[in-house]
């Protein structure tokens, strides 16, 4: 192989591997923000939802 080639695979290996670094440090922050939302959300006082069927039927009896 001579140099010229040589050095075009050697940046190409470059770019690849500089890519796949930028991709990774992108994930690595949405994993922290997306964490930071869930400790947050987590965090809030939970408000109970009202029961399903309660209120929706009288039962009377004459």
């Amino acid at each position: 192989m001579d140099i010229a080639a040589l050095s075009v695979v050697m940046a190409n290996s470059q770019v690849r591997s500089d890519a796949s670094l930028a991709v990774m440090t992108n994930i690595k922050n949405l994993m922290n923000q997306q964490g930071n939302q869930l400790t947050e959300m987590l965090s809030q006082p939970v408000v109970e939802a009202p029961h399903p069927t309660l209120g929706k039927s009288v039962d009377i009896k004459l």
